[in-house]
């Protein structure tokens, strides 16, 4: 059984620094795209930042580029997301994800297994 657990979440201020981290297990990582996605209260699930399985291909939300960082460390079945200059608008539930099907992909269903989630939260 695939698990994925994330970790990293917390209140910081505006232009302040986390990282992200979310640990597989129970699969192949190395055979997974990753996502990285967040849901604010009362909003939809938003894909934030994609990787392929090699880590050769990665694509991120307009909101985001050049602040957040995804990547991965497949001998240590870890993907991360390095978030730099967080906004208010930043505060969510992120969650990690992964699928089999796809290089990369961004919708929220195709992606198989998922994590439970950890709090973001920026202060202004």
């Amino acid at each position: 059984q695939v698990q994925l657990v994330e970790s990293g979440g917390g209140l910081v201020q505006a232009g302040g620094s986390l990282r992200l981290s979310c640990v597989v297990s129970g699969g192949t990582f190395s055979n997974f795209g990753m996502g990285w996605f967040r849901q604010a209260p009362g909003k939809e699930r938003e894909s934030v930042a994609r990787i392929s399985r090699s880590g050769g291909i990665t694509s991120y939300v307009d909101s985001v580029k050049g602040r957040f960082t995804i990547s991965r460390a497949n001998a240590e079945n870890t993907v991360y997301l390095q978030m730099n200059s967080l906004k208010p608008e930043d505060t969510a539930v992120y969650y990690c994800a992964a699928q089999a099907q796809h290089v990369i992909a961004t919708l929220v269903t195709s992606y198989d297994y998922w994590g439970q989630g950890t709090q973001v939260t920026v202060s202004s």
